[in-house]
């Protein structure tokens, strides 16, 4: 997997979704060049989703979910691996995001859990975590982190394009004509839609968007939750997963509850597509949300150009955001910068990561 000039590294994200750990392989030069491998989900079982949530803000039993959680992410690396054909060995570092429990950027907060010492012990190679404290103590937003990846990955395609993750939480990433990058937080993402249908179905998501088909979008919430002052702040911004209040939509049947929410999150990334310097020619989506057709019909109705799956460019979509996480760890080492003035809002280009060797 070696070459000159290129690392090996694996991914590790685990996101807002709380849906499981994704893990992916790159080769890359931390810049220009990057070759993608296997990657491979970890879900996580239902009373573990349960007790990560429970440390929300920093509360309940954090370390111990931070050392079960980072036993899961060691997993996910053997696991990955084994599918790879690969010792540990050949990889030169894992990229550790962590766990964000909390995210306050305007207090210059943020907090992802994850023992980044602990990981390069179980796995026998070194790491690179927390990611976003450094942004964030010189005044950035900490988040979004991927769109240099994303620069990276579209260098050969039409520009200006905006790649559209959905996540729990929504961030645009926007490749102008000459490479220049503008990214920040759209607003919600698949959380509340996820955390409605969990309460009110007992499903873990809106798969395919079935709910949201049979339902109505009821306009009075829609409008209520659209006229929500964050969306008044000018990009480059972010938000945590836990910032919407859902009671406009409490009183509506499951399916127009889901219908509504999903209109939500399609009409916040309508709101950001005013935000950006010049209207992007088509828009790429990734994340979990892409899966939701009634959401990907909605924002094609909303942008009015072609928004598409990143499937339909060669990427692959479950596997972006690990990869990403790959991709910085490589650049961390180089001590290149992770995020700049227009995507976190930082003043100056900043890298960032802690490093942690293999100890005994």
């Amino acid at each position: 997997m070696r070459r000159q000039g290129m690392q090996t590294a694996i991914g590790l994200m685990s996101g807002t979704s709380l849906d499981g750990i994704d893990a992916a392989l790159v080769r890359t030069d931390g810049r220009e060049r990057v070759e993608t491998g296997p990657h491979l989900t970890l879900p996580y079982e239902s009373a573990f989703r349960e007790r990560v949530r429970a440390t929300f803000g920093g509360r309940g039993p954090v370390a111990e979910v931070e050392r079960e959680l980072t036993e899961l992410h060691a997993e996910a690396v053997a696991r990955l691996l084994a599918a790879a054909g690969l010792a540990a060995d050949a990889v030169d570092l894992v990229g550790f995001h962590g766990q964000t429990i909390l995210h306050a950027p305007e207090q210059r907060r943020t907090w992802q859990i994850g023992d980044g010492a602990l990981l390069a012990r179980l796995t026998g190679i070194a790491v690179v975590a927390d990611f976003r404290t450094a942004d964030v103590a010189a005044g950035g937003q900490g988040a979004p982190l991927v769109p240099v990846y994303h620069g990276a990955l579209a260098a050969a395609l039409g520009r200006p394009l905006a790649v559209l993750n959905i996540g729990g939480v929504a961030n645009v990433t926007w490749i102008g004509p000459h490479g220049e990058l503008l990214a920040f937080d759209t607003g919600p993402g698949n959380a509340l839609i996820d955390d409605w249908v969990l309460r009110r179905a007992g499903r873990a998501f809106d798969a395919d968007g079935a709910l949201a088909a049979a339902g109505k979008v009821d306009a009075g919430a829609l409008a209520a939750m659209l006229s929500h002052s964050w969306f008044d702040l000018p990009p480059p911004k972010s938000l945590d997963r836990d910032a919407w209040d859902p009671s406009p939509v409490q009183g509506l049947s499951v399916e127009d509850g889901a219908a509504t929410l999903a209109a939500f999150t399609a009409g916040s990334v309508a709101k950001a597509a005013a935000s950006l310097p010049v209207a992007p020619a088509r828009w790429l989506v990734a994340g979990g949300g892409r899966l939701n057709r009634v959401l990907m019909a909605m924002l094609r109705e909303r942008l009015g150009v072609p928004v598409e799956p990143v499937e339909s460019v060669g990427w692959e979509g479950d596997a972006i955001e690990a990869q990403a996480f790959a991709y910085l760890a490589v650049r961390s080492r180089l001590g290149l910068p992770l995020s700049f003035p227009g995507t976190t809002g930082v003043p100056a280009p900043q890298p960032g990561g802690r490093f942690h060797p293999v100890t005994g």
